[in-house]
């Protein structure tokens, strides 16, 4: 196990007692991370989408961490979620951004939302590693403010008709399944999700992205929808609940970016450490100057400023989901996962920089692992919320409703 990741969960267990399950789902959690390590190099310094994620995830049981047993999983809690997130992003974001989609926004919210024969269809293979799942709600004029949607569908007799286009939606083209938003034609007020399988007329991918600044072994695509015939069976939820459902899934999901942060922030730390042990320069290990090792503070600290509010978030959105009625506790935990959201990501990115200066000109190199480590992190002050709308979702908690600056 990573050393400093040890020394967080070290940490945690003075103030939270693991169950012997939990430990071990732990140490399988390392391992996994420890083999896919060659690999996801490989595959990032070849700007390739890595199609070990969806081994790994097989073949360690990754899917079903926080899924009930009922529906195949291991019953886990969201902290154990967030730990297994944090240690992938040590590597880089890649993996942890394909989790947060597949587990967190994906099977998290077919369990919340999902009919039973939903959660047999879609939810079970995906907790065996069997299926992908995909959540798509970007488009290419509307992200923060999905009110300028135009994904519609009709509704005639009773088939569903969705026609539009989605945008940088991670793991579009891998999916088996996508959670699709789309307004009616009828009210453009009423939003629903819907289940949209591979291989529907008139779905396709069209278009794989590959020109981005990092992320490149996470899969992200366009999606089109040309006239896509479905039924009620495809609805999840409920007609019009959907903006509802994917509010609800934000909450998984920026919990599962900011572990993915801590992830980040943990191996600049170590990166850093390492360069500043080994590297000499003016007859002494760079370690040894006053100002290599202020950006090693600035980095632990960095990490010690992050991990609490995002564990925080994780241990309270266990206790919503065990009670999902009060409101009272939905309003905290909006704020709790904004905080830990906006904090991780922002300092994730911090430290990484801080990672590149301490290993010089080698550090601008994707075959440095603080370099990967940089391109990764400048999306996650984007993605699943952006920096101002969680200081906007975070004031407005405070001040109030009739303060809001947006709806």
């Amino acid at each position: 196990m990573e050393k400093i990741f040890q020394q967080e969960v070290e940490d945690l267990k003075k103030l939270y007692n693991f169950s012997e399950e939990e430990n071990k789902i732990l140490e399988q959690v390392d391992k996994a991370a420890e083999e896919l390590a060659i690999s996801e190099f490989e595959h990032y310094i070849n700007r390739k989408t890595n199609p070990e994620f969806k081994n790994i995830v097989k073949k360690y049981g990754l899917a079903g961490i926080p899924i009930k047993k009922e529906y195949g999983g291991l019953g886990a809690n969201m902290l154990i979620a967030t730990l297994t997130n944090e240690r992938f992003g040590q590597m880089d974001l890649g993996f942890p951004t394909f989790y947060d989609v597949d587990v967190f926004i994906g099977a998290l919210t077919l369990q919340n939302h999902g009919t039973d024969s939903q959660k047999k269809k879609y939810l079970k293979p995906v907790v065996k590693g069997d299926k992908i799942l995909a959540f798509a709600l970007t488009e290419p004029q509307a992200g923060s403010d999905p009110s300028l949607m135009s994904t519609n569908y009709e509704k005639n007799a009773d088939k569903f008709i969705l026609s539009g286009t989605k945008y940088l939606i991670t793991n579009g083209s891998i999916a088996d399944t996508v959670i699709v938003f789309a307004k009616s034609s009828r009210n453009p007020n009423e939003i629903t999700a819907f289940l949209v399988e591979k291989g529907m007329a008139g779905f396709k991918v069209q278009m794989h992205l590959t020109d981005k600044i990092g992320l490149f072994t996470s899969d992200t695509a366009m999606l089109q929808f040309d006239k896509v015939e479905l039924t009620s069976d495809n609805v999840l939820g409920t007609t019009s609940k959907g903006l509802h459902i994917a509010y609800s899934a934000l909450l998984n999901g920026r919990v599962g970016i900011a572990s993915g942060c801590l992830g980040v922030i943990g191996g600049s730390l170590k990166a850093a450490t390492d360069r500043a042990r080994e590297r000499v320069q003016h007859g002494k290990e760079i370690g040894k100057h006053q100002l290599i090792q202020e950006h090693i503070a600035e980095i632990r600290q960095n990490l010690e400023k992050a991990k609490w509010p995002t564990y925080y978030a994780a241990i309270k959105k266990s206790e919503y989901d065990k009670d999902p009625e009060n409101r009272q506790l939905r309003d905290e935990l909006d704020l709790r996962t904004a905080l830990a959201k906006k904090i991780a990501s922002r300092m994730a990115f911090e430290s990484a920089d801080r990672a590149v200066q301490v290993f010089g000109g080698f550090g601008y190199s994707l075959l440095s692992p603080a370099g990967a480590l940089f391109c990764d992190s400048r999306v996650t002050r984007i993605y699943e919320g952006t920096d101002e709308i969680m200081e906007l979702k975070i004031a407005s908690r405070l001040l109030g409703k009739d303060f809001e600056a947006f709806v």
